[in-house]
């Protein structure tokens, strides 16, 4: 991949760049890129692969958000989605989430009184990603707000001067 970067030749003299060069030159990398690999990679894909991926791309919505795994690979935690660490939590669905902590403390206590001891354990490895899923709504949220760094505007600054 560090070849591929090492080709693309920048210009020793400063040069403004219009969309179409920049097109242009991108295009012109691709090409040079595509001529390194095997032919058969670019084929033209048949209709029963192209819906194949765009029904994959469907799947990947999920009750809490979306699924980021890649293409063509099969669902790790077989569809416990709460545990899957490339799950994007949409922040909408928070009381969502915050139900799934509540029922699994609740099946915790219930495992935990009927001596369900491997069941227990599976339920609380579940409520340890969905209050690790919650933090991270938190932490986004919170990194979203914007932050005051005492940094004075141009009016403060001004108005020291005159």
């Amino acid at each position: 991949m560090a070849e591929a970067f090492r080709e693309f030749q920048y210009p020793s003299a400063p040069l403004a760049v219009y969309p179409e060069e920049a097109i242009n030159g991108h295009r012109a990398f691709i090409a040079r890129r595509r001529a390194l690999r095997p032919s058969e990679e670019y084929r033209t894909l048949t209709d029963a692969e192209w819906e194949e991926f765009l029904g994959q791309l469907e799947r990947r919505k999920v009750a809490l958000g979306d699924c980021g795994r890649a293409y063509g690979t099969s669902c790790q935690p077989e569809h416990r989605c709460v545990r899957c660490p490339v799950l994007r939590v949409d922040p909408a669905q928070r009381l969502r989430l915050e139900e799934i902590r509540s029922n699994l403390r609740e099946r915790v206590a219930e495992a935990e009184r009927e001596g369900w001891l491997g069941e227990a354990e599976g339920l609380r490895v579940s409520l340890a990603a969905t209050e690790n899923e919650l933090s991270q709504l938190d932490y986004r949220r919170h990194r979203a707000t914007t932050i005051n760094l005492g940094i004075p505007t141009f009016r403060e600054i001004a108005g020291r001067i005159s």
